[in-house]
């Protein structure tokens, strides 16, 4: 019931403004329960740990994501902001990352992806949440990244 009440909420236009804002406490909610929890429990999450592609420190963000039979999908949305995130530039800079899920420390590559198979996964994406569409219509002027992570 309430990942039903969280995905209606996610296409109401003041939702983005005020999740935002509960980035920094997603991300120390993923770290102090060894990723059993992130996405406050809502939706299907992952802590995904980049290398900073300037500082070289580790970067950690709490994504959603869906899976594609043994491979996590993971959008740069950005909340349809006007740029990428940081954490899909560290990943075009340095694919090998890590995924902290449901306690578990993963070692992942990922791979942006492209045409058909990103055609697919989009439809994905959107199936479980359904306000990344809203997100697109934010950003006209970028096409939303799609990354593949493979278990290393």
């Amino acid at each position: 019931m309430w990942q039903k009440m969280w995905r209606a909420a996610g296409a109401l236009p003041g939702f983005t403004p005020v999740a935002r804002r509960l980035v920094n406490v997603d991300r120390w909610l993923g770290r102090v329960t060894g990723g059993r929890v992130v996405a406050l429990g809502m939706a299907p999450s992952l802590l995904l740990t980049t290398t900073g592609r300037r500082s070289g420190l580790p970067r950690s963000n709490p994504l959603q994501f869906v899976r594609d039979g043994d491979d996590l999908i993971v959008i740069a949305s950005n909340w349809g902001g006007e740029k990428d995130p940081a954490w899909s530039w560290n990943l075009r800079a340095d694919p090998a990352a890590r995924v902290t899920l449901d306690g578990r420390d993963i070692a992942v590559t990922a791979a942006e992806t492209e045409g058909a198979d990103r055609d697919r996964l989009w439809k994905l994406i959107v199936d479980q949440w359904p306000g990344y569409e809203n997100y697109k219509l934010r950003a006209p002027h970028r096409q939303l990244r799609i990354f593949r992570l493979k278990r290393s």
